[in-house]
């Protein structure tokens, strides 16, 4: 019998043995379909004794409560205290005092705050706050947001992702916060899927490229400044659910899931990432007939996966966290207890309203042998170990000498130059009829499509809120609409309509339609077959409002919003020039760099930016047609 399903079976015999058996797998390595990687940088002796002295001292409750990590909605700094809780997070929506608008010292205060509360527990162990800084620090009020990763993939320069992560791990740590859920590696597979716009590219190699320069700019050396934690996620093959469904089932062999949905763990895992979240997704080993020997099935419940390939073959030593509710999902468990996920691998459980009930239930399967004593040694070993790492366990949250430039409340967190490079070089041309860009300056342009002037548009999902929506252009006080940075970039007359229709007299150089989607996020987002995968199906008013631009016998250049690519085919029809802008955040200026000449017309920034996905030709990607424009195209 191969190894892997001894391993499998070892776990799963977890659940009814008195005595562990987790000392019984380590030999096992797995596959030869996984690459086997450089391992970490071990910890000096010292520091693995500090920390076995540490989880020697801890009760079995302790422990537990090093293992849980509580929304801050539902926990309070005397809850950290009370039960030795070993992480908090904030999930999208959530601020400090339920305040949309806190400002960075109300982030770092409650920080503060949590933090000597968890030296106060009997524990005496240092929290450490995650949060979901996915292009940018998104969800404080002010901070300049970056294009989400589908257009930091078009850029194609893993230079200026490093770049981009030094910069979010800088605005991270002045709020006091210490770990990032980012980077999202996930290789997109179906455009329908709700999330592709965190997907840097189809291309396994570039998302490993990008994995490494993410965590080295999050991270550094884990000790500086403005250092942060990185987290690869979402292991594994969440980008390749079956007909794009979030939360679905990768149907794929194993070959194919170390492949393509595994090399971006390889660039983060040689590049020192000290966190990695399980997916929701199942797996599906195509390659395995019937498939009943393998252990598949939800990614939190799958010990191959997550103990013997992640851990044990490529040497993973940090810890591994659940995402949010997710052990809920796993065969037999619930939101507030899951022994099969933590005999799996997982950590770290997220655990964000039920964290009280899942830590009586833990001590108890722990008492009952359902978990082994060694296994949650492990998983705390783990943790304090990234703690350790990472500085957590020896400094205070904003102990750093540039917090006070933050205290505002609408400081930008991020250089907005960065961004607005970053945008610059996401934009991919995919049609300029007669030269039509760049515009000329001095012209007269009627700017057309409500999302011109949408703030929430340009940020998408995870922006402020979960979804991104409920929310308006006054919640990002230091961005530049499409709109505004056009009124700004030199023409002699700039004229807004919203539906295209509009009384003004007189000829027009250009109109500029600012089309696309509107805001959304994980589940939400997905578009479910049958329903078109189209630019027309997502946003049907896109057909009136290019026929009322079309009629003002001027060229009309499109501008598209969006976090996919789309079936496009009439709206590339109806303009003399097409960009695809994608998801750039809230600095609309760096379109307007591209689109606008400078003086005597001629390009100030070049386009460069290439598609990170394949352009359907169909609104039906399960129809296998081929790509209007193939991935990579470009026009410069």
């Amino acid at each position: 019998m191969n190894s892997r399903f001894v391993f499998a079976a070892l776990v799963a015999g977890v659940l009814f043995a008195a005595t562990p058996v987790m000392t019984a797998t380590a030999t096992v390595t797995g596959s030869d379909v996984w690459p086997m990687l450089r391992k970490p940088q071990p910890l000096p002796a010292a520091d693995e004794k500090r920390i076995a002295a540490i989880v020697a001292r801890m009760t079995l409750r302790e422990k537990i409560g090093q293992m849980t990590q509580a929304e801050i909605r539902s926990v309070t700094p005397e809850d950290v205290q009370r039960y030795s809780l070993g992480s908090v997070l904030n999930g999208g929506g959530a601020w400090p005092g339920m305040n949309r608008q806190a400002a960075v010292g109300d982030w770092l205060a409650l920080a503060q705050r949590f933090h000597a509360a968890s030296l106060a527990s009997s524990a005496g162990i240092p929290v450490v706050w995650g949060t979901d800084a996915v292009h940018g620090h998104n969800n404080v009020y002010g901070a300049t947001l970056f294009p989400h990763n589908i257009g930091l993939g078009a850029a194609h320069d893993p230079a200026l992702v490093e770049q981009v992560g030094r910069a979010v791990g800088a605005a991270v740590r002045a709020t006091g916060i210490r770990w990032v859920f980012a980077p999202t590696l996930a290789v997109g597979t179906n455009p329908r899927w709700g999330r592709t716009y965190e997907s840097f590219a189809a291309d396994p190699a570039l998302v490993e490229a990008y994995a490494r320069a993410y965590v080295r700019g999050l991270q550094g050396n884990l000790r500086g400044d403005g250092n942060v934690l990185a987290t690869a996620k979402h292991f594994i093959g969440d980008g390749g659910t079956f007909e794009g469904v979030d939360r679905g089932d990768t149907r794929a062999s194993e070959a194919e899931l170390a492949a393509r949905h595994g090399r971006g763990y390889v660039g983060a895992l040689e590049a020192g990432v000290q966190t990695v979240m399980a997916s929701y997704n199942s797996w599906h080993d195509t390659a395995v007939e019937g498939g009943a020997q393998l252990p598949q099935g939800k990614m939190h419940g799958n010990p191959y996966l997550l103990t013997t390939v992640l851990k044990q073959r490529w040497g993973f030593d940090g810890f591994v966290v659940s995402d949010w509710n997710a052990i809920d999902e796993v065969p037999g468990c619930r939101k507030d207890s899951c022994a099969a996920a933590i005999n799996a691998g997982v950590d770290m459980v997220m655990v964000p309203e039920d964290w009280r009930q899942f830590i009586d239930n833990t001590v108890a399967q722990v008492e009952r042998g359902e978990i082994p004593q060694v296994r949650i040694d492990d998983a705390v070993t783990r943790i304090l170990r990234v703690k350790l790492r990472a500085g957590v366990l020896d400094s205070v949250p904003g102990a750093r000498p540039d917090v006070g430039r933050f205290a505002g409340k609408q400081a930008p967190l991020q250089p907005k130059a960065l961004a607005r490079q970053a945008v610059r070089q996401s934009l991919v041309l995919l049609k300029n009829e007669g030269q039509v860009l760049p515009l000329r300056r001095g012209g007269r342009w009627l700017v057309v499509g409500a999302l011109a002037d949408s703030l929430p548009a340009q940020t998408g999902g995870w922006s402020l809120t979960w979804q991104g929506n409920d929310t308006t252009n006054a919640d990002f006080p230091n961005g530049t609409t499409v709109l505004a940075a056009l009124r700004a970039a030199g023409a002699r007359e700039v004229v807004y309509s919203p539906d295209g229709v509009t009384g003004a007299v007189g000829a027009f150089d250009a109109v500029i339609a600012v089309i696309g989607e509107t805001p959304y996020a994980e589940t939400a987002g997905d578009v479910r077959v049958p329903a078109p995968l189209s630019l027309s199906g997502v946003a049907p008013q896109t057909q009136d409002l290019l026929n009322n631009a079309s009629s003002h016998s001027a060229p009309v250049v499109s501008v598209l919003l969006t976090g996919r690519p789309l079936e496009s085919r009439e709206a590339l029809e109806r303009s003399a020039a097409f960009v695809v802008a994608w998801l750039p955040g809230t600095e609309g200026g760096g379109i307007t760099d591209v689109l606008v000449g400078g003086q005597g017309g001629h390009a100030r920034y070049r386009f460069s930016g290439r598609l990170p996905f394949p352009w359907p030709s169909c609104s039906q990607p399960e129809a296998a047609c081929p790509p209007q424009f193939p991935q990579g195209f470009g026009l410069r």
